[in-house]
């Protein structure tokens, strides 16, 4: 990769940002201007699903944040490119379900690897970046709303969700003042086609209707957030987590008859 000269454009890399919510992430910056970098496992197969304003695209690395090794090399990748990194999102995580009595010791070790390990290496090798930056920089996980209440059948992955929220809390206080640190904790968001894996259309709209807003997040809406916490708007915001869930889930007790 060639560089790119410096200049006040803002930079930022998404990891897990080729499909889903990072796939919004990476357009939402785009289209706020921004040069964006964003990594996954495996090259996308459609690179076109990532289109900015003029044509710009982002630029793709291959990474799996999970090794310390590519985290490291993810972000000075984009520093060698751009000059500099502003923000560093990581987005990439997610788990298939499964019954915790059943689960394998194995699976519940990648899960945690994945979803609290690997945003903790890519959070050190964006601070060690970030610190020799004059304007410092901004560092946002993708938490999730399986991180504050019960999570069954996806226990290991609410854990590490529950553990990041708390991981901003502590990574606000260590690395001020030169890097912010947050988290945006999505609840329902739509990511496939109708119903996507919420079990088709009329499963996702009756899961939709427990929502006070009356629908599902979009990965726009996400990306929102993302933007605002790394504006100047949100300069004194940092070590907190942000709920984009669309006012939650009432209590269960609420929908007793008679009560």
């Amino acid at each position: 990769m060639s560089r790119v000269a410096a200049d006040q454009t803002p930079t930022v890399v998404i990891t897990g940002g080729t499909r889903g919510i990072g796939a919004g992430l990476a357009r939402g910056f785009l289209a706020a201007g921004s040069r964006v970098m964003v990594c996954g496992r495996s090259q996308p197969a459609d690179p076109g699903l990532l289109p900015g304003p003029g044509g710009r695209m982002a630029v793709f690395c291959q990474a799996d944040v999970r090794e310390p090794d590519q985290a490291s090399r993810l972000v000075r990748t984009a520093a060698d490119l751009f000059g500099r990194v502003d923000v560093v999102i990581s987005n990439a995580g997610g788990s298939p379900e499964v019954a915790a009595a059943t689960a394998s010791p194995r699976f519940h070790q990648k899960i945690i690897e994945l979803n609290l390990t690997a945003p903790l290496h890519v959070a050190q090798a964006a601070n060690a970046v970030m610190q020799t930056q004059d304007q410092g920089g901004c560092i946002i996980v993708v938490g999730s709303v399986s991180g504050v209440r019960p999570s069954p059948g996806t226990a290991a992955y609410g854990a590490a969700k529950a553990g990041l929220h708390h991981l901003v809390t502590s990574l606000a206080i260590e690395w001020a003042p030169k890097v912010r640190v947050n988290c945006v904790a999505p609840g329902f968001v739509e990511t496939g086609g109708p119903g996507g894996h919420y079990g088709g259309p009329d499963s996702a709209a009756a899961i939709a209707a427990t929502v006070p807003l009356q629908r599902f997040a979009t990965p726009a809406d996400i990306a929102g957030a993302c933007l605002f916490l790394v504006s100047p708007q949100a300069s004194y915001i940092s070590g907190t987590t942000l709920m984009v869930h669309g006012g939650g889930e009432p209590p269960a007790f609420l929908s007793v008859p008679g009560r």
